[in-house]
């Protein structure tokens, strides 16, 4: 179904709405409704409201200059940006996987704290593998949903691209591909092979299902649809393939753009069958290694002539670009705080300012909240944590990224102007003149205002040294050498500054330039507000025409008014002095307000948008959104986190999160008489309220709530144990379990040696996690070993016993362990006295599936051969060999809503041992620290109970720790962590890194009981295994995002294997 809009369409699919009758009449309802009241007057108009800016309300859009696909124009674009609605935007935003958050009351949090550093969209994978467990199967429910991710992000007002794959890639499992389609599909994935286009058919038919009445043309968030990841062109049925997947999309109803993320500079699916509306680069410029935190590769030079010279007539769009970094399985593994601080504040300044610089005005970080690899959802190269140091941080947590973010972030929403910017040239020409070669300076200028934008960083990029220079600069009244007054502009290190000049803020006013950085600009209660910052150890200046009536300056002695022109004009120069700490209202008049702060203090602000009250139209239905519902905002100083805002009457309603006591500080419009936090009234200090601004300006302490004193959580003890490896004992029967006995496999790597038989667990329906084996072999007494073969992936293991008689573990090691071992060939040798002569002997081998392969370079990689690719005795042969891993495998395990990747084969795990509610009254109590009984190798299950009884209205982070957080690798244990059912934690204590594993509330029962049981597998005798296991508190929150709903289904009988 192809959707139109009314405009008419010529014939390069562009819409023509353009009229001067239709311009005059919206000058017309602007002048006489108000520009807040009717938002969406721009879309049916043509005109861009660019709402943060009044001054540039009827900056018009040409739409016979814009592209489109032809069967919408609520996305449109050019070569600048994106146009949504009629609007220009800049596409700013964060990767999040929902289904690494597995609590759906959750994803609001995460949306909330992606808008509150200013950013307007959040880029999604869904995950194939999950959604499609098996053949025919299609599952929406729980966290696998996808309309409550829709709704949390229009309360939140963001937007959404949506990257359905199928191939995701991501860090996850065969890169998201449904493992079952690994081993039934014959042809290659992710070609156009029959076989293999027909396996995705039921997934993406769900995704268009539940994503077609949620695109923007329908009231909805989505606004693009990424075809595929980062995919090549060229090869065997390559671009059909992806012809394929949008014919599918656009038959199904999909309208908005369809969009492609390049994993290099290679020109994919720009023309040519397959090519995309909007075409992207993917670029991680520090890599994957963050060992070296301060080691910095540099900035990237060549994206704008890249740009120029690939796709010119469509915005320059990053669907990827460095957020932080994955870690991988290793003791020299440096874990994700030195990802954290290899991408931190300082990289994000440097290196997200190169792409405004390359004048990119779509990008995108991956990630701004990474989560949790929980159950398989990993690939074999990373363990269970996903924080991948990126601004949100696993446990939810914000970091310091998020200030820097949120700068950024503000400025952005602050600047319309620079939506639409031409490249006009750096410092290595005459297009750019600085006095000191050391800085290097990028000059931006808006063609129909004049803006400029002068981007400046060091040349040597890496260089931590201070640089001091002068800049020459255009402006409305010619060219200047800034700074007029102080000393000079200074780089500090890796930094990097945007000078403004002609930057227009409010309805207005007017900054003739400005070294100090823009931390906000717009209207507030019908003033024009500039919020400059800068950091307190240099100089910065600005140039304002000071406008109103009863203005009052600062008396600070830091500041400093100057009367010496700015060119031709008499604006007042403001020197802004070093030393300067905390915030300063810099002029203070009927029609404007300026004010500075350090770079600090500003990161302590906050300008949430004050949803529309609107009850019809866009500006309702968009009523959170920035530019499409409201134009209206407020400044908030010194809470955690402000999550939302709302005006009713005199009433300004501030909802958020406090760690600490503080001065709540406020610009407000002046009609606002009474503020709240969390719904209690906060009281005025009038005197601290003065010094704010005298029109509105409001400071009051909130106090934090006195149960944070109070948090406790307990000390885990009263472990039951019960043994977990009856398999290997004389009177197991494996009656129940599947023969192994396919001569045949789909899967590219063939079996090595044996008799022909295919022992890959995939093939009989075991995928992931612990897969069991079982060989038969009818003893003569002469055998005295076995040869195996065994894959698992890095980092995985496997334990083989005969009978009763442990052998040995053969061991996956790691890239961080300078010896990655995806898989072991190995000589058991059977010990005196094991061999049963004349009997039926068995091999056992208990094998940790670490995840199927991403593609890598070759497409089939997906298809890997997990399990025994080689079995052979010293003499004779094999009889039967069954294998066995989860309840019901691929096609029909019990546990619905935790899904197909949660559990293993593991007996525990197969009899439920791990749910809420299953009965260990009758196991032995045994302390998890005393390992198995007698310093045995083999699998046990630990189990206890604990309750949690955490204060309402409060979001207190909790994680699971063991052995108190020791990097340590001595003890060879594999560890998996069940909370209340759902497998949020393997820790390999003889690899590591990790030992701390946090778990959500959702997860968690914060009022309740909660159940806690952990497999642990000791893969060496007598080896001093001797685990612990405590709970930690990562933090405090009064207030949190609301409700949290429980979806932990208990214990039920399941089938005997």
């Amino acid at each position: 179904m192809h959707h139109y809009s009314s405009g008419r369409k010529d014939g390069k699919g562009t819409f023509r709405r353009w009229s001067l009758l239709a311009l005059a009449s919206v000058a017309v309802l602007l002048a006489t409704s108000g520009l807040a009241k009717q938002p969406t007057l721009a879309h049916r108009a043509g005109v861009a409201l660019n709402a943060g800016n009044p001054s540039n309300a009827l900056v018009p859009i040409d739409q016979s200059l814009l592209s489109s696909n032809g069967l919408t124009d609520e996305v449109q674009w050019d070569s600048f940006s994106l146009v949504v609605k009629g609007q220009r935007i800049f596409l700013h935003s964060g990767e999040f996987h929902t289904f690494r958050l597995p609590v759906p009351s959750l994803w609001l949090d995460v949306l909330q704290k992606v808008k509150a550093a200013g950013l307007n969209a959040v880029s999604v994978y869904t995950h194939w593998g999950l959604i499609n467990p098996s053949p025919g199967v299609v599952d929406f429910n729980s966290f696998r949903a996808l309309q409550p991710l829709y709704d949390a992000a229009k309360e939140a007002g963001v937007f959404i691209v949506l990257r359905p794959g199928p191939y995701i890639n991501a860090e996850t499992t065969a890169g998201g591909i449904a493992h079952w389609a690994t081993s039934q599909v014959a042809g290659t994935m992710r070609t156009n092979a029959t076989d293999f286009e027909q396996s995705w058919q039921d997934y993406m038919a769900g995704i268009i299902a539940e994503t077609e009445p949620n695109q923007i043309t329908k009231g909805g968030p989505v606004i693009a649809v990424q075809v595929d990841n980062e995919y090549f062109q060229s090869g065997f049925g390559n671009q059909e393939y992806f012809q394929e997947l949008e014919d599918k999309l656009r038959a199904g109803g999909i309208v908005v753009p369809l969009t492609y993320n390049d994993p290099g500079e290679g020109k994919n699916f720009v023309n040519g069958t397959g090519h995309v509306d909007i075409y992207g680069l993917d670029s991680y410029p520090q890599g994957f290694d963050c060992s070296d935190p301060e080691h910095w590769s540099p900035v990237v030079t060549n994206y704008h002539d890249y740009h120029e010279g690939t796709n010119p007539s469509q915005p320059f769009y990053f669907p990827e670009f460095q957020g932080g970094s994955f870690d991988a399985w290793g003791p020299t593994a440096p874990g994700y705080l030195a990802c954290q601080e290899l991408t931190g504040a300082d990289f994000q300044d440097v290196f997200y300012k190169t792409l405004w610089a390359a004048n990119a005005k779509m990008l995108s970080f991956y990630m701004i909240f990474g989560g949790t690899s929980w159950g398989a959802i990993p690939f074999p190269g990373v363990y269970t944590s996903y924080d991948y140091g990126s601004t949100i941080s696993e446990n939810r947590l914000l970091n310091p990224k998020h200030n820097e973010l949120k700068k950024q972030g503000l400025f952005l929403r602050s600047s319309p102007d620079f939506y639409k910017t031409n490249w006009v040239g750096n410092s290595s020409s005459s297009a750019v003149s600085v006095s000191n070669s050391a800085a290097f300076v990028v000059f931006l200028s808006n063609p129909d205002t004049n803006a400029g934008f002068y981007i400046a960083r060091q040349t040597d990029s890496t260089s931590t040294a201070t640089t001091e220079f002068s800049l020459q600069v255009s402006t409305s009244n010619g060219t200047l050498t800034l700074p007029q007054i102080a000393p000079s502009i200074t780089l500090d290190g890796r930094q990097s500054k945007v000078i403004v000049t002609d930057y227009k803020f409010g309805a207005s006013s007017k900054a003739l330039y400005s070294t100090a950085s823009v931390f906000f600009a717009g209207q507030i209660g019908g003033r024009d507000v500039l919020f400059l910052f800068g950091d307190s150890d240099q100089e910065h200046e600005t140039a304002l025409a000071l406008t109103g009536t009863s203005g009052v300056r600062t008396t600070s002695s830091l500041v400093r008014f100057t009367s010496k022109k700015a060119g031709s004009t008499s604006d007042s120069i403001v020197n802004f002095m070093s030393g300067i700490k905390g915030l300063v209202t810099v002029w203070d008049s009927s029609t404007q307000l300026v004010l500075f702060a350090d770079s600090d203090t500003a990161g302590t602000f906050f300008a949430p948008v004050v949803q529309s009250t609107s009850k019809s139209g866009d500006a309702e239905t968009f009523k959170n959104y920035w530019q499409f519902g409201s134009n209206e905002t407020v400044l908030v100083g010194g809470p955690y986190l402000v999550r939302n805002a709302s005006i009713s009457g005199s009433e300004l309603a501030l909802r958020g999160d406090l760690n600490a006591s503080v001065m709540l500080t406020v610009i407000a419009p002046p009609t606002v008489k009474t503020i709240t936090w969390n719904g209690q009234r906060v009281e005025a200090n009038a005197k601290a309220s003065s010094t704010v601004t005298s029109r509105g300006g409001f400071a009051g302490q909130v106090q934090l709530s006195s149960s944070a004193s109070g948090v406790h959580v307990p000390t885990l003890s009263n472990w039951k144990f019960a043994d977990s490896l009856p398999e290997v004992q004389a009177n197991f029967s494996d009656a129940a379990w599947i023969i192994a006995n396919h001569t045949t496999t789909n899967i590219p790597d063939k079996p090595l040696f044996g008799d022909g038989r295919v022992l890959y667990g995939c093939d009989y329906g075991f995928c992931e996690n612990a897969v069991l084996w079982r060989g038969h072999f009818n003893a003569s007494g002469n055998e005295e070993s076995v040869n195996l073969t065994i894959n698992g992936g890095e980092a995985f293991a496997a334990s083989v016993w005969l009978n009763d008689v442990f052998l040995d573990t053969a061991f996956g090691n790691s890239t961080n362990n300078d010896n990655s071992i995806d898989e072991v060939n190995k000589v058991f040798a059977f010990p005196s006295g094991a061999v049963r002569a004349g009997q039926d002997n068995i091999i056992t081998v208990v094998q940790d599936n670490m995840g199927h392969d991403e593609s890598g370079s070759s497409t089939n990689a997906v298809k890997s051969a997990r399990g025994i690719r080689g079995f052979q005795l010293n003499t004779g042969t094999f009889g039967d060999w069954k294998v066995q891993g989860k309840v019901g495998g691929y096609t029909n395990f019990p546990d619905k809503v935790r899904g197909v990747l949660n559990e293993g084969g593991l007996f525990g795990e197969r009899q439920g041992w791990h749910l809420p509610g299953f009965d260990t009254s009758k196991w032995a109590a045994r302390s998890l620290s005393s390992a198995l009984p007698s310093g045995a190798a083999g699998v046990g299950f630990f189990v206890t109970t604990f309750d949690l009884n955490i204060p309402a209205n409060t979001d207190v982070p909790i994680s699971f720790v063991f052995d108190g957080g020791s990097t340590a690798t001595t003890q060879p244990y594999r560890a998996l962590l069940f909370v209340n059912g759902w497998m949020m934690g393997k820790r390999v204590g003889n690899l590591g890194p990790q030992t701390k594993f946090p778990v959500h509330q959702g997860i968690l029962n914060y009022k309740g009981s909660n159940t806690v049981a952990v497999a642990l597998w000791v893969m060496e005798p007598n080896a001093n295994v001797s685990p612990t296991l405590n709970l930690s508190v990562d933090g405090f929150l009064d207030g949190g995002v609301g409700p949290i709903a429980l979806d932990n289904p208990a214990w039920s009988p399941r089938p005997e294997v």
